[in-house]
C-alpha cells in the first residue's frame, strides 16, 4: 500500500490543487482536491496490462472547464431540480438554472467546482483520502450552511469504499454522489455498447423530455430498461430516445449496502459491482458526449463511458412521495457506495 501526494495545479486566482494518488492490491486511484475528483484508476485486464479505466483530463484548467462532470463529486444535490426550485417549511426558495430551466448537480458552482480540504491517511489493509468541504447558508440559493466529509478508501481486495456524510444547521436537501464515467476497456478505447450491464432494479423513476420525475416508478419488466438479467448496454438503446439517462430503484432494504449493479467486458475480462445504501442508481450511457478532448490525446465519442451515479431520485425536494432528501440537524445525511473489481 502507498500514498502519494503531489501538486495538480494552480488555480487562477492562486489557490493551490492537489493529487493524491493511492495503491492497494492491484489498483491505483488518483484524487484531486478540485471537486473531490476521480482523476484516473488503473485496474489490471485478465491479459495483465492495466489500463485507465476513467475518462477525464490530463490537466487541472481542463477540469475547471468540465461540462460532463467527469469524475466529480457532485453536490449540494445531485441531479434536476425541476424549475430551479422548491419548497421547505412554508419558504419557496429559488436555484440557479444551469440545465435549460431546471436545476442539475447543485446549480452554477457547485461542489464539482470548490476545493476539498483533504487528508491521505492508511489504515488495517487500506488507504483514504478524507475530504472536507463547507457550503454557507444561502449558497446557490439553498438555504443552511452544510459540512460535508466524503472518505474514498482503496483497500487490499480492489475495492473503493465512498462514503458520504454531512450535517446541516437546518432543514435543507442533500444528495451527495461521484460522477465518475467508466470504460472497462480503458478510457478512450471507442464506446461502452458491447458492456455487459445487470441494473438490481426492477423499477424506474419515470421521467419527462426534460429528465423530470413525473412522480411514478414503473416496472422495467418487458421494456428496453430491463437489465435485471444481464445484456450488452447497446442491445435496445436505439428504443430509448436520446439513450440511457435514468434513475433505477434499486431493490433492497433502503439504507443497507446492497447490490446494486454488475458491469463486464469480455475483451479484458474486466468485472465491475457496486453496492450503495441509496435508494436510486442514475444509470447514464455517455449520451451528450461528442468528440471531446479527453486524457493524452483520447477523443470522447459518443457512449465513451458510462456513469452509475448512487443517489437519491431526481427531484426528490419537489416529490414528497419519494425518500426524503432533507437534511438537518435533526437528521445528519450518511450513506455508502463500494466499487469492486475483478478481472
Amino acid at each position: 500500500m502507498k500514498i502519494d501526494k503531489k501538486t495538480f495545479g494552480v488555480l487562477s486566482h492562486g489557490e493551490t490543487v492537489d493529487l493524491y494518488t493511492l495503491r492497494a492490491g492491484e489498483i491505483q486511484l488518483s484524487l484531486s482536491t478540485y471537486g473531490a475528483t476521480w482523476v484516473s484508476l488503473y485496474v489490471p485486464s485478465k491479459r495483465g496490462q492495466k489500463d485507465d479505466v476513467l475518462l477525464g483530463y490530463s490537466t487541472l484548467t481542463e477540469y475547471t472547464h468540465n461540462p460532463s462532470f467527469f469524475g466529480v463529486t457532485v453536490g449540494r444535490c445531485a441531479n434536476r431540480i425541476s424549475k430551479g426550485r422548491f419548497s421547505l417549511n412554508g419558504s419557496t426558495y429559488a436555484l440557479y438554472k444551469n440545465d435549460g430551466e431546471n436545476t442539475l448537480h447543485g446549480g452554477r458552482r457547485g461542489f464539482d467546482k470548490r476545493v476539498w480540504k483533504a487528508e491521505a491517511y492508511e489504515e488495517k489493509g487500506a488507504v483514504a483520502v478524507r475530504f472536507e468541504l463547507e457550503s454557507p447558508d444561502g449558497e446557490e440559493g439553498f438555504p443552511g450552511t452544510v459540512k460535508a466529509v466524503v472518505t474514498y478508501t482503496l483497500n487490499n481486495n480492489n475495492e473503493i469504499h465512498c462514503e458520504y456524510k454531512a450535517k446541516a444547521d437546518m432543514p435543507t436537501p442533500i444528495n451527495l454522489t461521484n460522477h465518475a464515467y467508466f470504460n472497462l476497456k480503458g478510457e478512450g478505447w471507442g464506446d461502452i455498447l458491447s458492456h455487459e450491464l445487470t441494473l438490481f432494479s426492477s423499477h424506474i423513476v419515470e421521467s419527462d423530455t426534460q429528465l423530470i420525475p413525473t412522480g411514478n416508478l414503473v416496472p422495467v419488466q418487458d421494456t428496453p430498461f430491463n437489465f435485471l438479467q444481464r445484456k450488452p448496454i447497446g442491445r435496445d438503446i436505439a428504443q430509448v430516445p436520446g439513450g440511457y439517462d435514468h434513475c433505477y430503484v434499486v431493490d433492497g432494504k433502503l439504507g443497507k449496502l446492497r447490490p446494486c449493479a454488475e458491469v463486464y467486458e469480455g475483451l479484458t475480462g474486466r468485472l465491475m459491482k457496486v453496492f450503495t445504501t441509496q435508494p436510486g442508481v442514475q444509470f447514464y450511457s455517455g449520451n451528450f458526449l461528442n468528440g471531446e478532448a479527453g486524457k493524452s490525446g483520447s477523443r470522447y465519442i459518443k457512449h465513451a463511458g458510462f456513469c452509475l451515479e448512487t443517489q437519491h431520485y431526481p427531484d426528490s425536494p419537489n416529490r414528497p412521495e419519494f425518500p426524503s432528501c432533507i437534511f438537518g440537524p435533526d437528521r445528519k445525511y450518511h450513506e455508502e457506495a463500494v466499487f469492486s473489481f475483478e478481472w
